[in-house]
């Protein structure tokens, strides 16, 4: 079969011949694979620098995506830490880690959406005690997750929602936001985010230390808890907390994502979330690009819209 290969970790994959999936338990199936997403963790798993990487070469890229299974049923499924990814003609899957669709579902939307949704959709129903009516600040709000997780906290019913990003031109365009606020204008974040509730955090590294500090100086209650969550680290790997945040705010940080939320969790919030990005509750961008061209697609970084690789 074709397939998207990494023979070098910092090289893109290429589409080349990849042996043909064979199960190797009674709860592995072959899947042909209709769509799959090329999400930062994707390209995190292709480098080598996810936490969960074996080093293992060749691999397939690829965590999670759409395909037909034997029972001709159209699934989204989710992969173990697997050197064969989605990113292919076929691939093995546990169909406990999977469900079917439903009917009229877009597997390119469906693709694009369910990573970068559950990140923030996961987090607000599985790793905190979100209540409606609370407050919302999503940093980096402007890349795929981000925009979508400023939609997803309205859907979960937050009571406000505040959006902070770098790209002006993107901020502008969230009409779910309440409120959209720069990364770049310093105290102003602190003056517009200074009483949220909840801060679901893509960026980390120094943009995280700063806007902690610039929210606790300006929060009107001390007293009133904070939650941070730590989704993404698109600014670095590290961050250099102040310490004095901790004690002046009754501020909670804590990661979401594989490892900190069980695996049984995140496959139960599966059916509701393609229910909803089924019924077109979310603004998605995706754009369908043909397996042969994955090299080409691994270059695009930058783009708005998420890359689906269709075999």
């Amino acid at each position: 079969m074709r397939a998207a290969v990494v023979t070098s970790f910092g090289t893109p994959p290429s589409c080349q011949d990849f042996p043909t999936p064979v199960p190797g338990s009674p709860e592995e199936v072959v899947i042909d694979v209709v769509a799959a997403g090329l999400h930062p963790r994707v390209r995190s798993q292709a480098t080598g620098s996810h936490y969960t990487s074996s080093d293992e070469l060749p691999l397939v890229p690829g965590i999670d995506g759409v395909g037909r299974a034997p029972d001709g049923t159209l699934r989204y499924f989710v992969l173990p830490d697997t050197t064969l990814g989605a990113m292919a003609e076929q691939t093995l899957i546990d169909v406990r880690r999977s469900v079917v669709l439903p009917e009229g579902a877009d597997p390119v939307l469906i693709a694009a959406a369910m990573n970068p949704a559950m990140s923030s959709w996961v987090a607000l129903r599985r790793r905190i005690s979100f209540q409606a009516g609370q407050s919302v600040l999503v940093l980096g709000a402007t890349g795929n997750a981000g925009r979508l997780a400023v939609q997803i906290a309205k859907r979960l019913g937050a009571g406000q929602v505040i959006a902070a990003g770098r790209r002006a031109d993107r901020l502008a365009a969230l009409q779910d936001a309440d409120l959209t606020v720069s990364l770049a204008s310093g105290d102003q974040l602190g003056e517009v985010a200074g009483d949220v509730d909840v801060v679901i955090d893509y960026i980390w590294g120094q943009p995280t230390a700063d806007a902690m500090r610039a929210i606790v100086t300006n929060r009107a209650d001390s007293d009133r808890p904070l939650t941070w969550i730590e989704v993404g680290s698109i600014a670095g790997p590290t961050a250099a907390i102040p310490s004095a945040a901790l004690r002046a705010a009754r501020l909670q940080i804590v990661g979401s994502g594989q490892g900190s939320v069980p695996t049984r969790d995140i496959l139960a919030e599966l059916p509701a979330l393609a229910e909803v990005i089924t019924s077109g509750a979310f603004q998605i961008d995706a754009r369908a690009v043909p397996l042969a061209e994955v090299q080409t697609a691994w270059k695009e970084t930058d783009a708005e819209h998420r890359v689906v690789i269709t075999p």
